[in-house]
């Protein structure tokens, strides 16, 4: 690593995936899931860390998949015990909290890399020399985060604008900006001074928390005051009367919008977040068609559409550009550019007390 600091991984694993439903459900969610290769994307993003010059991963995830994140780590080659668990979510803002005043103890101060489990990356060395990067940024004391490079008018992702150069690669932030209509996505990438954003960050923990201290003080007394109550028995178990005080937010929100040391670095390396059916089919191996069958699927007269089975048979014939999804208690058929409304029925299933919607028969 380009800096002398020690640098520690931290997964944030507490993510639901409803986009992803009815595969991803709230008792085995996406990151759990082989949904690219035959291995979990916690696996993935576990291994995508072979080669940094890093300490072992901290993992923060919900309590109710302790058991699945310790298998991840164990078949890692991780200790399987470096887990903090939350007795629920409160955003990425609070799970960094945690994780930097776990790192903290004992006077250590080490970088961390904060890292969704559940993304893909293909460029492997891309990320690395991204990373490194990133972290000799860091240990300068700047708060820096990743922007993708767009390679397309993207309206379902958030966008970073780049401000002043820093060095060849890396900009100060200008502005976070909300999803953008298809018109400003179009602009956004004509401009060239546009990023996704990712989602992914590297700090020294005692700036994240002197950041904390000045922008959302609230949240970092709570995260101080749970810590202080949690219990320690193969990890971390977040005291939840004292993290139920805990406001939520994102590290988007509570810091980075405010903080006037905010750097991104752009990540050209094969990104997505799989946040949709539709980004998993992008992403995917197709067919001549452009078609993704997975499991005992039949198409005729298809094209351009994304088919998983897992179990019986299941066929289409004569329509394009759709999703179809069955699993053995639940079935969904939507199409390519409507799939980001999937979210919707799984509120819906929850208003109603359909057991579809969290977890599997």
């Amino acid at each position: 690593m380009v800096s002398d600091m020690k640098v520690v991984p931290v997964l944030m694993s507490g993510g639901a995936g409803t986009r992803l439903w009815p595969a991803s459900r709230s008792d085995r969610p996406k990151q759990f899931l082989p949904l690219v290769d035959d291995r979990t994307m916690v696996r993935a993003t576990l291994d995508r860390l072979g080669g940094l010059a890093a300490a072992s991963p901290l993992v923060v995830a919900n309590a109710a998949h302790a058991e699945l994140v310790r298998a991840e780590l164990a078949t890692a080659g991780y200790d399987e015990d470096r887990v903090i668990l939350e007795p629920f979510g409160r955003n990425t803002a609070p799970a960094a909290a945690v994780a930097a005043l776990e790192l903290m103890k004992g006077g250590a101060d080490p970088l961390m890399l904060l890292l969704p489990a559940d993304h893909v990356i293909d460029d492997v060395p891309a990320f690395h020399e991204a990373a490194e990067h990133a972290c000799a940024l860091a240990a300068a004391g700047n708060l820096v985060t990743f922007g993708i490079v767009p390679t397309n008018p993207e309206t379902g992702y958030g966008y970073i604008r780049a401000g002043e150069p820093i060095d060849d690669a890396a900009a100060t932030v200008a502005e976070f900006v909300e999803k953008p209509d298809l018109a400003t996505a179009e602009r956004y990438l004509t401009s060239g001074e546009y990023f996704w954003n990712s989602g992914m960050f590297v700090f020294r923990c005692s700036d994240y928390l002197a950041a904390l201290e000045e922008f959302a003080p609230e949240m970092k007394k709570a995260c101080e005051t749970t810590m202080d109550h949690s219990r320690r028995e193969r990890g971390v178990h977040l005291d939840e009367d004292s993290f139920s005080g805990t406001p939520a937010d994102s590290i988007d929100y509570a810091v980075m919008e405010n903080t006037n040391r905010a750097v991104v670095i752009p990540l050209d390396a094969g990104w997505s977040d799989v946040g949709s059916w539709t980004a998993l089919w992008e992403i995917a191996r197709r067919d001549e068609a452009g078609n993704v069958l997975i499991g005992d699927v039949t198409a005729t007269g298809t094209t351009n559409s994304y088919v998983r089975a897992d179990g019986r048979l299941v066929t289409v014939a004569g329509v394009d550009n759709i999703v179809v999804v069955d699993t053995p208690d639940a079935l969904l058929v939507t199409t390519l550019d409507k799939a980001q409304l999937v979210k919707n029925i799984v509120e819906r299933l929850k208003d109603e007390g359909r057991p579809e919607a969290t977890g599997s028969e």
